[in-house]
This record gives structure tokens, C-alpha cells and sequence, in this order.
């Protein structure tokens, strides 16, 4: 046995992951009914959002408990990091795929109705009076809607994510520093932007709905821009309950070190992978 080796923790089975799993399966089948008018669709998503909640917080006791038992080793730090860096990999080609079929619809598609190419003829009989621009405030049935302006809301979210990278980084700062005056104040201050985000997106979608006609069944423009802009909320969502389990370790428990809070980390690292995301949000969504 070499002297550099450590003992490798193997957690015991846990039941988390199917609890998980079904949570998911409730979620996407209640939000499938409810765009169908289904009235126990907002039932079973909301039963499947809190089944998630409890596997979250599950979890993370039990991840929290193996970890401040002593369980853990070098090698088991290195695992957690290669494990949060494949996650944020996989939420990358998660969104690549939704801004693949974005731009999929702008560059191919509403060219090709268009006529582009040798589509002249095939364009006039599936939409003769159809004109190429995005976003497309027409579906062929005749249903209008209105576009969603960058300025105003979308504009004010993407400053309090912006400003809220910072304090995060502020709060990193302090635990780094041994400062915990500074990382509670912006670790909580980070957390309110993240509410503040959430609460100004969901006014926004109640003003696409009832003011601007804009839906889920508006054509290509809404399927995408609900899409993208609603599955990136979820992860503001999630990332805002990592940081609260953060806060409550910090603040109740006195949890991490300056030598120890990688928990703290990749919860920023999630949060700054949000912030990323809605940048090119902004951009190709809103701005474009």
C-alpha cells in the first residue's frame, strides 16, 4: 500500500434518486397537461415541485452529515468537483439544444418559408403571404401576437443578475478572508436578487399573456421564447435554494472554512453558470 493512499468513502444506497426522478416525471407531466387546459395539471406540477424540494433536501442531509462526520477524503473532494463540472457540462448542452432549435427557426427555417433557395414554389402553397422576420408575430392560422421589448423588465434582470455575480463573488471574498460579517451580508443580498429576478419574471409573463397575446401556442416565437426563458428561471429557482442551504449551513451551523467550502463553491459556480445563460438570453431572445 503506497503512503499517499487514502481511504475512499462509498456512500450506501440511497433512495434520493428515484424520489428525484419521479419528481421530474410529475413535473413535465403536469406542466404537458396544464398547457392543455388540463385542470389537474398545476396540481400534479406543484405535488412534483415539492417532491423535488424534499429529495433536495434530503440530500443535501445527508451529503451535509457524511461530510461534517469526517467521511470524506481528498480523493472524495477532487470526485465532487469532477461531479458539479460534468453537471454544469450537461446543463450546457441542455440549453445548446433550445438555443439550437432558436436559431435552427431564424437562420433555416424562416428563410426556407420564405422562398430562399429553390423553395419559391413550395413556400407559396404552404404559406403564401407569409414575409421572413423575427420574431415571427403570425402563426398561419392567423394568430397575432406582440414581441417582447428588451427594455424594461428584461433589461432590470439582466443588471440584478449581473450585480448579483458580484456579490457572490463579495460573499466568496469574505468566506476566503475569514470575514463572516461580509459573507452573510452578501451571500443574502445575492439570494434577494435572485427572488427579486424571480418575482420580476413571473410579472412579466402575466404581462405576455394578458397584454401582448404572447403564449406557448404563438407559434415558433413563443414555444422558444417561454422555452428558454421559463426552464432558465427553474435554474434560478435551483440555484437560489442552493444558496439559501449555503446561508443556513453558514449562519446556523457554522459549516465551512476558508480552507473548506467547496459546497459554497459549486453552489457559485451554478449560480454564475445561470448568470451566463441569461446573457445570451438577452441577447439572441430579448435584443436580436
Amino acid at each position: 500500500m503506497s503512503a499517499g493512499y487514502q481511504h475512499y468513502y462509498v456512500p450506501h444506497q440511497s433512495h434520493w434518486p428515484i424520489v428525484g426522478a419521479a419528481a421530474l416525471f410529475l413535473m413535465g407531466y403536469g406542466a404537458a397537461h396544464w398547457v392543455n387546459d388540463d385542470l389537474i395539471g398545476p396540481i400534479l406540477l406543484a405535488v412534483g415541485f415539492g417532491l423535488l424540494l424534499l429529495m433536495l433536501f434530503g440530500w443535501f442531509s445527508n451529503v451535509i452529515d457524511e461530510s461534517m462526520s469526517g467521511l470524506y477524503s481528498e480523493q472524495m473532494d477532487h470526485s465532487f468537483r469532477q461531479g458539479m463540472s460534468w453537471f454544469i457540462f450537461s446543463e450546457i448542452m441542455f440549453f445548446g439544444a433550445f438555443f439550437g432549435a432558436l436559431f435552427y427557426a431564424r437562420m433555416i427555417s424562416v428563410p426556407w418559408l420564405d422562398g430562399a433557395g429553390d423553395n419559391a414554389m413550395t413556400a407559396q402553397v404552404l404559406w403564401p403571404d407569409f414575409e421572413a422576420i423575427w420574431p415571427l408575430i403570425k402563426t398561419p392560422s392567423g394568430l397575432e401576437t406582440h414581441a417582447m421589448p428588451w427594455e424594461g423588465i428584461p433589461l432590470i434582470n439582466t443588471i440584478i443578475l449581473l450585480v448579483s455575480s458580484i456579490t457572490l463573488q463579495f460573499a466568496h471574498m469574505g468566506i476566503e478572508q475569514q470575514k463572516p460579517a461580509q459573507l452573510g451580508f452578501f451571500l443574502m443580498l445575492t439570494i434577494i436578487l435572485g427572488i427579486c429576478f424571480l418575482a420580476l419574471q413571473g410579472y412579466e409573463y402575466v404581462h405576455a399573456y394578458e397584454e401582448l397575446g404572447l403564449r406557448l401556442d404563438s407559434g415558433v416565437y413563443g414555444n422558444t421564447f417561454f422555452l428558454l426563458t421559463g426552464f432558465h428561471g427553474l435554474h434560478v429557482t435551483l440555484g437560489a435554494i442552493f444558496l439559501t442551504v449555503i446561508f443556513l449551513r453558514i449562519a446556523v451551523k457554522g459549516h465551512f472554512t476558508a480552507e473548506k467550502h467547496f459546497g459554497f463553491q459549486a453552489a457559485a459556480w451554478y449560480w454564475h453558470f445561470v448568470d451566463v445563460v441569461w446573457l445570451n438570453l438577452f441577447v439572441f431572445v430579448y435584443v436580436l
